[in-house]
């Protein structure tokens, strides 16, 4: 990709609420991103992933305490570099992502600073599938058996469709400023698993009862919602399962510390 066809990227590191998280609380920071993964804050580490993605330009960080994220080496020699800048975090994942999109050229690329075992690899191969689809939104996936094959309790939330269970990989992608609106689907954390009237306020009642009914593909509900937005939304099937696991609390902090080893080790 030449320079100015590159994607740019939003890294959310923002805080859910105005509670301390408890890995930052046991590490003695003030936000979760600059915990660290086997020494290694975890934003730092999806910053150089990012940076490493040879399809992407500008990145730009949202958060709401950018001091402590700016002082970290990575962050700083892009930020020397003119690479990276950063946006005012919100408390709702949706005002994070209109912040960050605010002013930036499209297609974006979004990622969350937990993702710290998502490769330049597994980025280039999301924004390859996400371009090769046409899409005007998407949403990394991965397949529940690959999943567990990366790690059996790494992760435990899969969306189950008639052509098998899913985990979301916190990998999104809008293609313009229409696909933007896209955004609102995430609103209070798109945790649709646990709050199925999100589903019916963003895709409409029929499609909630395939979802939870598990009796259509995942394409074939992504379709249906795609008319329902004006656009393409795809869902992008990643080919590691170990991009599904994020650090949300001490389980998957462990298995993720877990699995960065056996990768050093290799």
């Amino acid at each position: 990709m030449a320079q100015e066809n590159k994607v740019t990227a939003l890294i959310m590191a923002g805080k859910r609420s105005g509670a301390l998280d408890p890995l930052a609380a046991r590490a003695g920071v003030s936000q979760k991103s600059v915990v660290p993964v086997l020494g290694i804050p975890m934003i730092e580490r999806v910053a150089a992933a990012v940076a490493a993605c040879e399809r992407v330009g500008t990145i730009r960080i949202v958060a709401h305490d950018s001091g402590e994220i700016a002082i970290l080496p990575t962050i700083s020699r892009l930020i020397d570099e003119g690479r990276l800048t950063f946006a005012d975090g919100a408390f709702n994942i949706v005002d994070s992502v209109f912040s960050g999109a605010e002013g930036a050229e499209f297609p974006l690329l979004i990622t969350t600073a937990d993702n710290c075992l998502v490769t330049p690899e597994g980025y280039t191969e999301f924004i390859d599938k996400c371009i090769a689809a046409g899409a005007g939104g998407a949403a990394g996936l991965a397949r529940k058996e690959d999943v567990i094959a990366a790690d059996p309790v790494g992760q435990k939330r899969f969306y189950e469709f008639a052509d098998g269970g899913y985990s979301n990989c916190n990998m999104y992608w809008i293609a313009n400023r229409k696909a933007l609106g896209a955004a609102e689907i995430m609103r209070g954390g798109g945790q649709f698993m646990k709050f199925p009237m999100r589903i019916v306020k963003a895709f409409g009642l029929m499609n909630l009862i395939r979802f939870r009914l598990g009796n259509g593909s995942k394409d074939k509900l992504f379709e249906k919602v795609s008319r329902r937005f004006g656009f393409s939304l795809v869902p992008i099937e990643l080919s590691n399962g170990e991009f599904a696991i994020d650090v949300d609390e001490e389980r998957s902090f462990g298995v993720t510390e877990k699995l960065l080893r056996q990768r050093e080790a290799a």
